[in-house]
C-alpha cells in the first residue's frame, strides 16, 4: 500500500449542515468504508455525550479489522470519555497557528505544548494509541509545527496531522510545503484539506507527490462549509493518474457512495 486512506466521513463529514447520522447509520458507514479498504475510520467524538457514545460503542463492537480512532481536544475529559467508550486509539487535536493560539485559546506556543504533552501522557498512561492532529497548520508557523512532532514523538505517537482547516492553500504552496515538512519531521504526516477554493482534491494530490503518504478524506468531500477532499476522487486519481496503491477496492465505491448520499436525504 502505498498512501494510507484515513476517512473521517463520521466526524469532521458529519459536521456538514443539516446532517446527523443515528447510530445504525453510523455502524453501516463504517461497515462500508472498512468493506471498501480504508486504512483508518475517524469514528467520532465521545466528548458529545451519549448518544455519540451509543453509536461510537456499536461500531466497537463490530470489530471491524481497521484502525478506528476517536477525536479528541487536548483535554483529560475528552481522552477519558474515549476511553470510557472503549477506545484504544485516540487523535488528540491542537491548534497551532499564533492566530488559534492569541485569539481563540488566548495562551501562549508554550502552553499548548506543555497541554499537548500532558494530554498525551495522560492518554498513554491509560493504554491508548496516539496520533496528533494540529488545527490550521496552514496559517501555523512551520518550525512550530516540526517542534510539536519532535516532542510527541518521545512520547510515542504514532503519527502528526497537518490541517489546512480554513481551506486557503493551493496545490503549488502544498507541494512546496510538504516536500520540505515531509523530509523534515520525524513523524508520518497525514495531510487533512477542505474545500473551500475547489483545490482539497488538487491539493491532496499535491501533498502526495510531495511525499505524504496518509491522506484524510471523507465520502462525496461531504463536511462543514465547502466540505473536505473527496474519496472518490482522491483514490481514483491516485490510482489511475499516478499508479499508487490504497488498498481500497474501487469496485465497492460506487456502493458505498450510494449508501452514504441515500442517508444523507
Amino acid at each position: 500500500m502505498n498512501v494510507k486512506i484515513v476517512d473521517t466521513t463520521l466526524r469532521d463529514g458529519e459536521q456538514m449542515a443539516g446532517v446527523v447520522f443515528q447510530a445504525e447509520e453510523k455502524l453501516a458507514i463504517a461497515r462500508a468504508l472498512s468493506d471498501a479498504g480504508v486504512y483508518a475510520v475517524e469514528a467520532g467524538t465521545p466528548a458529545m455525550g451519549e448518544e455519540e457514545c451509543k453509536a461510537l460503542k456499536m461500531i466497537l463492537a463490530a470489530q471491524l479489522p481497521v484502525q478506528v480512532i476517536a477525536w479528541n481536544r487536548a483535554k483529560r475529559e475528552d481522552i477519558l470519555a474515549s476511553v470510557q467508550c472503549g477506545f484504544t486509539m485516540v487523535h488528540i487535536s491542537v491548534p497551532i497557528s499564533d492566530l488559534h493560539i492569541s485569539y481563540k485559546l488566548k495562551r501562549s506556543r508554550e502552553w499548548v505544548l506543555q497541554n499537548l504533552v500532558d494530554s498525551v501522557l495522560f492518554a498513554r498512561d491509560l493504554g491508548c494509541r496516539v496520533v496528533v492532529g494540529t488545527e490550521d497548520t496552514s496559517r501555523a508557523d512551520p518550525k512550530f509545527f516540526l517542534q510539536v512532532a519532535n516532542t510527541v514523538a518521545k512520547l510515542g505517537v504514532e503519527r502528526i496531522r497537518y490541517s489546512d482547516t480554513v481551506g486557503c492553500m493551493e496545490p503549488f504552496a502544498v507541494y512546496r510545503i510538504m516536500s520540505r515538512l515531509v523530509n523534515s519531521c520525524v513523524l508520518p504526516v497525514e495531510m487533512h484539506v477542505h474545500n473551500d477554493y475547489g483545490l482539497a482534491t488538487a491539493n491532496t494530490l499535491a501533498a502526495v507527490q510531495a511525499g505524504v503518504r496518509l491522506v484524510s478524506v471523507t465520502v462525496t468531500g461531504m463536511g462543514e462549509r465547502a466540505g473536505n477532499a473527496s474519496l472518490e476522487e482522491v483514490v481514483l486519481a491516485l490510482h489511475s493518474l499516478y499508479g499508487y496503491e490504497t488498498g481500497i477496492e474501487r469496485a465497492k465505491m460506487p456502493l458505498l457512495t450510494e449508501q452514504v448520499r441515500q442517508i444523507k436525504k
